[in-house]
């Protein structure tokens, strides 16, 4: 039998996970939920501490949008750990299933007919002056950006090691393949196929000559320092994090643990930006 995790957005997912949690159950499988999940469908014996949600899965289901499959992916990834997502939201870019799907999704995954995408994501290090450290990786971008309404940022970059340029501008966004289709659309930077391995530096509203986004190699370590006199603030995945002040650096490059995607062959990512930016098929 196999040990299933099970993230959902709270709001949208309650019919659709009790559903999966009553199928995999009546087949002998294990089910596991975050305590509030399992608090909040009934089912508090299902309920188990979040830290050790995903040691031992055999597939993390995630139940809602790409808010959602980012959650999941956090979760599921510090135990290698694939994650199947279904879209509960609107544009569904990390999500393999549609809910009428999710039936077969389960069946085809324990008989072994599905792939595994890895998506690449980024070690993400936070330097404080004061000598305090802190790690985590995203999926989709890490953001560097102001901190004061009506005032930009001096943000001094550098990469590998050597000094390549100060920013001045309303933030710098570092962006993996995935992330391209986030926040880095919004300011123009390039869509890049998510099965790409690299990582997108992109700023936002920058006050000089020089404001286009770079494709860089993965492995390329970004060096973010706040300069000047004004404090910044940055975020992970959407997540706020602690402010920064200036001496503050923000360090990036790519995490030696990939999200593992399950997929059925069916998920074409060209397919899915001609669908959500109504391209024509000509």
């Amino acid at each position: 039998m196999s040990c299933f995790g099970l993230v959902m957005h709270r709001g949208r997912a309650a019919e659709l996970a009790l559903g999966a949690i009553d199928w995999l159950t009546e087949r002998g499988h294990e089910v596991r939920l975050e305590p509030e999940d399992a608090v909040a469908l009934d089912r508090p014996h299902l309920g188990v501490d979040v830290g050790s949600l995903a040691v031992g899965l055999d597939l993390m289901l995630s139940l809602g949008g790409d808010g959602t499959m980012l959650r999941s992916v956090e979760l599921a990834s510090a135990e290698d750990v694939p994650v199947l997502g279904v879209n509960l939201g609107q544009l569904g870019y990390l999500t393999e299933l549609e809910p009428s799907g999710i039936r077969m999704g389960l069946k085809r995954f324990l008989a072994g007919s599905y792939t595994l995408e890895e998506r690449l994501r980024l070690e993400v290090r936070v330097e404080r002056a004061d000598g305090e450290l802190e790690l985590v990786d995203a999926l989709n971008e890490a953001v560097v950006e102001k901190s004061q309404m009506g005032r930009t940022v001096r943000l001094d970059v550098e990469l590998d090691g050597r000094p390549f340029t100060s920013y001045v501008c309303d933030g710098l966004i570092l962006a993996t393949p995935t992330g391209s289709t986030a926040y880095a659309f919004s300011v123009r930077g390039p869509i890049i196929d998510p099965r790409h391995r690299a990582v997108l530096m992109a700023p936002v509203a920058a006050h000089m000559l020089f404001d286009r986004s770079l494709v860089l190699q993965p492995d390329c370590r970004i060096r973010v320092t706040v300069g000047g006199d004004r404090a910044a603030g940055v975020s992970v995945d959407g997540r706020p994090g602690a402010p920064l002040e200036p001496g503050d650096v923000v360090e990036c490059t790519a995490s030696s643990r990939p999200a593992r995607i399950v997929t059925f062959g069916g998920h074409d990512f060209h397919a899915v930006l001609r669908d959500k930016f109504g391209l024509s098929e000509r």
